[in-house]
């Protein structure tokens, strides 16, 4: 086998608006190979890796296949040896259709990176057709006074080969009256011309039959023949001549049937029969099939359709002949015209469905286009939409490659619709359009984002542990993995509040939701309000995050009850306050002295005379616990008092305290000090005359308070009364009184109710006693307020 290698040079054009670089090499120069006909399947051609000067394997790693016009396989190619191998039997004969040289053209691609080499196989002619005449009998009449030399033309033979395997010689025999004669016009075709060379004598041999024989040039040479009936007639002594001997005429390929393709005329200047003419087409095969013509009238019409793909032209031979038997011949050269009835076709090379969208310039698609017709019906112009992030970009001949202009954003849009139209630059013009689709796929590009830069979190303190104290939320723009969000407890930076904060013992976060719980109860005394960070991060690699802060305000509660500084009410001897029987109305006797743990309204206090040995005799200020006398002291004063006093603040519910006081009424400030414990000393008996009247003032208000009594236990008794001094029920009901804030947060207003009591067991009948004001929370609190006598005495510490 002979193997040819040919330079081509071709030219890279671009179709677009704008002239752009070639993003991968194609080779310039064509490598053609040539291959002898009916060459069986399996035959090995060449190693085309050898001849490319690729590395053994290289074709498989960079995806290599070869692409042939119409899709249709030629040879087969092993990628893993790089041997390019016949897959079957090649004809060229059907292949190329009479056209010389026969090249076939294909291409091969490889897709990673992208590189096109243009390959020829030209196809070379053997003898495997003989010379094949269209009938098996040609009839002459030959006048019998036809002179020797007279030219008697032939029905040639048709042999599918080229070259010199085509017809190179005709032979006649027997040679008594006539020799062949062979001529060659230059268009590659030989024709047969008989040649009288003896006058013929129709009374000695009326017929005669001759063997036409048609030789070839191959290596052995092939044959074929046909019989030659000559008539031998009467004196016919013109032949018909034609107007035209060469008619040149053009037909559109879509012609209808039967459409008139041209009229050829003839002459006979013979009378009679023998100038009587009637026409036929000479030569009846293949190439002359689509046209037949009208014996009488010369009208070539068309029988058949034409395709300018499949054949361009057409030679038809037409003889004349008149009665006598003598003929002329003329021939019509038919051209078939182009009609752009083929659109555009594309085959798609290589297609990538999905691209990730942090990618720079990326090859999503090769392609390549072809149209059957010629000229400008066969010139393509590609193109997509123009609001579309891609580029069309030709690299070798009709091989374009789809790029992307840069990086793309899946968040702007996450999927692309491509249509590719291939248009043809005919009248009218035909396209083909191309759908694709691209997924852009998605990139860990953007960081969770929290819907608040900051927030703010209210807690009650005292909560329950595991409370749901409030949800911090992030979005993250991407998707799968690269969206799905985990929040965590971020540690304190430098400059944070307080970093020693044990942040991880108050609260923790729920990874998925976000959601935050306090671990452990708050307590606003101790810790008022704390800042820390949470994290968002997302699960791409790498995963991307972001923060925010959040601001925890711990809400006071009412959890701490009035504590009094002074008196000191746990002293182990009672403070008594002595007060000079000539005081005068508003004299300061003495200050309670109260705080609050709590703040705001639960630290505003409140300070009220719930009893007195004397009543009316001193007053307590609401809003500074500061006791005053009321009124001028009399001599039937007693000399010892004792006054409780309470202390609530304004929470809910409120709290409070109470403490005793006791008041020795002096006649100066030299009396030495007198303990007023009760049971210490009988004090001095009255007068007989204070004694009748509070006999006579206990019976009456002993009556009146006896009704009363019975009355409001019946209705408004919701517990019973323990108390030191006696049983009572007292109804809840408001008074105004004043508070004050030992904070110096301000005052509020609030009501009491008072319930008058006779005290029983008394040394002195004589003494009316103030039983406490009703609080329903009052001994409970004072019970448990022990247990809190710690946090209060931690309190003391400020004051």
């Amino acid at each position: 086998m002979e193997t040819a290698l040919l330079k081509t040079p071709w030219k890279r054009q671009v179709l677009c608006l704008a002239v752009l670089l070639l993003v991968w090499e194609v080779d310039c120069e064509a490598i053609r190979y040539s291959l002898p006909e009916e060459t069986e399947s399996g035959y090995l051609l060449a190693n085309l890796a050898k001849d490319l000067g690729l590395r053994v394997g290289e074709l498989a790693t960079r995806g290599a296949r070869m692409h042939f016009k119409g899709n249709k396989q030629l040879l087969q190619l092993d990628v893993k040896t790089g041997d390019l191998l016949v897959y079957e039997k090649l004809d060229r004969e059907v292949l190329c259709r009479g056209i010389d040289p026969c090249i076939l053209h294909f291409q091969l691609l490889l897709e990673n990176p992208v590189q096109i080499f243009q390959t020829d196989l030209q196809l070379t002619d053997i003898n495997d057709h003989s010379p094949e005449f269209p009938d098996g009998e040609m009839l002459l009449r030959i006048p019998e006074n036809v002179q020797p030399g007279t030219v008697f033309p032939l029905k040639t033979a048709q042999d599918f080969d080229i070259g010199h395997n085509t017809i190179q010689n005709y032979t006649i025999s027997p040679k008594v009256h006539f020799h062949i004669v062979t001529h060659n016009p230059g268009d590659g075709r030989r024709y047969p011309e008989l040649v009288l060379d003896k006058a013929l004598d129709r009374e000695e041999q009326p017929e005669l039959r001759l063997t036409l024989t048609a030789l070839d040039g191959g290596d052995p040479p092939r044959t074929g023949t046909t019989t030659v009936r000559i008539e031998v007639l009467d004196i016919n002594d013109n032949a018909p001549q034609f107007a035209q001997s060469r008619y040149v005429v053009q037909v559109p390929e879509d012609s209808p049937l039967n459409c008139l393709v041209v009229t050829v005329s003839a002459q006979d200047f013979d009378a009679g029969t023998n100038g009587h003419i009637t026409y036929s087409i000479f030569q009846s095969n293949k190439v002359s099939e689509p046209f037949a013509i009208d014996e009488i009238t010369g009208v070539v019409h068309l029988k058949q359709t034409l395709n300018y793909e499949e054949s361009r032209y057409y030679n038809v031979e037409i003889a004349a002949t008149d009665g006598g038997g003598l003929s002329g011949k003329c021939t019509v050269a038919v051209e078939v015209v182009d009609i752009n009835d083929n659109a555009p076709e594309l085959t798609m090379s290589t297609l990538t469905s999905s691209i990730p969208e942090n990618s720079p310039e990326t090859v999503v698609a090769v392609f390549n286009v072809f149209d059957l017709d010629s000229g400008d019906n066969g010139k393509m112009v590609c193109s997509i939409e123009n609001d579309l992030p891609f580029l069309l970009k030709p690299t070798f001949k009709n091989f374009y490659t789809l790029v992307t202009e840069g990086p793309l954003d899946r968040e702007s849009r996450d999927e692309y619709n491509i249509t590719i139209t291939v248009s043809d630059m005919g009248t009218p013009r035909l396209k083909t359009e191309h759908n694709i689709t691209v997924q852009v796929s998605d990139v860990n590009d953007n960081a969770p984002a929290f819907s608040q830069t900051s927030y703010t979190l209210l807690v009650p303190e005292n909560n329950s542990p595991g409370l749901h104290i409030g949800t911090v939320s992030a979005t993250d723009t991407d998707s799968g993995t690269n969206a799905q969000i985990t929040y965590s407890l971020l540690p304190p930076q430098e400059g944070d509040q307080d970093p020693q904060l044990a942040l991880a013992s108050l609260l923790s976060i729920h990874a998925d939701s976000g959601q935050l719980f306090a671990l452990r109860a708050l307590d606003y005394e101790a810790l008022r309000a704390f800042e820390f960070r949470v994290g968002a991060a997302d699960r791409g690699s790498p995963a991307l995050s972001s923060q925010a802060l959040v601001r925890v305000l711990v809400l006071d509660a009412n959890d701490h009850a009035p504590f009094v500084l002074y008196p000191p009410h746990n002293a182990s001897t009672p403070c008594t306050e002595l007060l000079p029987r000539a005081a005068e109305p508003g004299y300061l006797l003495t200050k309670v002295v109260a705080v609050d743990g709590d703040s705001g309204r639960n630290a505003w206090l409140s300070f009220q005379l719930l009893q007195a040995s004397e009543p009316g005799l001193f007053s307590v200020w609401a809003h500074n616990g500061e006791v005053r006398t009321a009124r001028l002291l009399s001599e039937r004063d007693a000399p010892r008092h004792r006054l409780l006093v309470l202390v609530q603040d304004n929470g809910e519910p409120p709290l409070s305290a109470s403490v005793t006081l006791h008041v020795l009424l002096v006649d100066g400030f030299s009396q030495p000090y007198l303990p007023v414990a009760e049971g210490a000393r009988d004090p001095a008996p009255p007068d007989a005359l204070t004694v009748y009247l509070v006999i006579a003032l206990a019976s009456v208000s002993s009556l009146f308070l006896f009704s009363v009594l019975v009355l409001v236990a019946v209705r408004l008794c919701r517990r019973s009364g323990a108390s030191s001094l006696g049983g009572c029920s007292v109804s809840e009901g408001h008074f105004p009184g004043h508070l004050v804030d030992v904070s110096g947060a301000g005052t509020l207003s609030h009501s009491y109710q008072y319930e008058v009591c006779l005290v029983g067991g008394s040394p002195d009948t004589s003494e009316f006693k103030f039983v406490k004001p009703f609080f329903p929370n009052l001994q409970t609190q004072e019970a448990g307020q022990e247990r809190k006598d710690a946090v209060v005495q931690s309190s003391l510490g400020l004051f």
